[in-house]
């Protein structure tokens, strides 16, 4: 598996200000379609925030999703790789880390982001979760 990150990224970077609300970063997530939104302040990464971070950290706690921040629940200083990178090293940090993404930084800018999907079909393209991959979303 010698391709390298860039490869496969998405590059489209969906980030929010830290101040943001959980309802903007929800609907963030649903007009792009996308699981997770990186969480920056002037082109610099604090954290990444899930649909699973509103859910479990906020919504199940009982905070008011309209008035929590984005920065109050995302995981901050989280893992990245660089598009040089190859994709063991990004599929490592996701099993080490135990996550599904990692955000793609070169010279300290936001360049990606790069999924458990991505790295299944680059490296096992016939693989059940490269397939649920490629699907189209609400397929």
């Amino acid at each position: 598996m010698a391709t390298l990150v860039r490869e496969v990224m998405a590059r489209q970077v969906a980030a929010l200000h830290p101040d943001a609300s959980l309802v903007e970063a929800a609907q963030l997530m649903r007009a792009q379609d996308i699981g997770d939104v990186l969480v920056a302040e002037d082109g610099v990464l604090l954290g990444v925030i899930t649909d699973r971070d509103i859910t479990v950290r906020a919504v199940a706690e009982g905070l008011d999703p309209l008035t929590v921040s984005c920065q109050a629940v995302c995981t901050r200083n989280p893992v990245c790789v660089g598009p040089e990178d190859d994709l063991e090293t990004a599929a490592r940090l996701m099993r080490t880390h135990a996550v599904r993404r990692l955000p793609v930084v070169d010279g300290g800018g936001m360049v990606g982001v790069v999924s458990i999907g991505d790295v299944a079909r680059a490296a096992e393209p016939d693989s059940a979760l490269a397939d649920i991959s490629r699907a189209e979303p609400g397929s």
